[in-house]
């Protein structure tokens, strides 16, 4: 699935690279039309996890030497939850070079009970039904701050409602927290066990 072609704007710089493209702006920042968005496959998994674990090295929740089992367990559960359909993913790459993957976001799918929540309007309802956790944003350095995770974002949530989802959450690191209320995500209760 192509991004499509939008206005012309400002040239996109990305890592002291510019990039001169038509370009569309998406919650302040430049996204190039020079990217394409697909659906991950399974021949994507050895990509999206390295993602994952490289996410995670980066936020400095998961040590070096922890890096690779920590990958080759992400690759067999998610290529498990890809075959259930548990788990979609949307790769970007260079419109130019589909098979550099630049970026990528993805959604664990999961049924949820009844329970209250608080709506926009500060309404208390109760809700239920298919939620997505979002999961596994991931920029590569050289294309970090061009818009793309936001970009990503936008696409899963125009996906989850053309299909139904009845609602969406994810666990923000400090660094995409900004980001992530910007998109509409308000911050909630939620705790961990760590007894574990």
């Amino acid at each position: 699935m192509n991004v499509g072609r939008w206005a012309l704007a400002a040239p996109l710089h990305c890592e002291g690279e510019l990039i001169a493209s038509p370009a569309r702006t998406v919650e302040g920042l430049l996204v190039s039309a020079d990217f394409q968005i697909r659906l991950a496959t399974v021949a994507d998994l050895e990509v999206i996890s390295w993602h994952r674990a490289r996410m995670f090295q980066d936020m400095g929740e998961l040590p070096p030497d922890l890096l690779e089992s920590f990958r080759a367990q992400s690759f067999a559960t998610l290529h498990r939850m890809l075959g259930r359909g548990e788990y979609v993913g949307w790769l970007a790459s260079l419109e130019n070079e589909p098979g550099q993957i630049v970026a990528g976001a993805g959604v664990q799918l999961r049924e949820v009970p009844p329970h209250p929540q608080t709506n926009p309007n500060g309404k208390i309802d109760i809700v239920s039904g298919r939620q997505a956790i979002i999961q596994n944003v991931f920029t590569e350095p050289k294309w970090r701050r061009c818009g793309l995770a936001a970009f990503l974002i936008e696409r899963i949530i125009d996906w989850t409602r053309r299909t139904g989802i009845d609602s969406v959450v994810l666990h923000a690191s400090d660094e995409g927290r900004a980001l992530y209320e910007r998109l509409g995500f308000i911050a909630t209760t939620e705790m961990r066990f760590n007894g574990f």
